[in-house]
């Protein structure tokens, strides 16, 4: 949970075409998603609220995150996928950290 987010601040921070605030870079068409509006995940995360433990730990990290305090276990990372997905933009050069099933990538234009 917390890398998702550490992705999501290194985009909003990197000046590019992510976007520059955090809700433009989650709600960007096609990044994040549980966001698209075809994904049978956004009905459920949309209707979650602080009785799923889960999410009040998310908004702790997100707390931290927008504060500047959330220590970045990413290395930077701008992209991630789990290990079973594919993926046009990854490859080994740009993989920066594995966190469990996840693979964190820099450096993609």
């Amino acid at each position: 949970m917390q890398a998702v987010i550490n992705v999501v601040i290194n985009r909003a921070g990197s000046g590019r075409w992510f976007g520059g605030a955090i809700t433009e870079v989650i709600t960007k068409d096609y990044q994040f998603s549980a966001w698209n509006k075809n994904d049978p995940n956004r009905a459920a995360m949309l209707a979650v609220d602080t009785s799923d433990p889960a999410f009040v730990i998310a908004l702790a990290l997100a707390k931290q995150a927008v504060l500047g305090t959330l220590p970045d276990v990413t290395g930077g990372a701008t992209h991630y996928k789990t290990r079973q997905a594919s993926a046009m933009w990854a490859d080994e050069r740009k993989l920066v950290r594995e966190i469990g099933n996840h693979q964190f990538y820099a450096g993609i234009a």
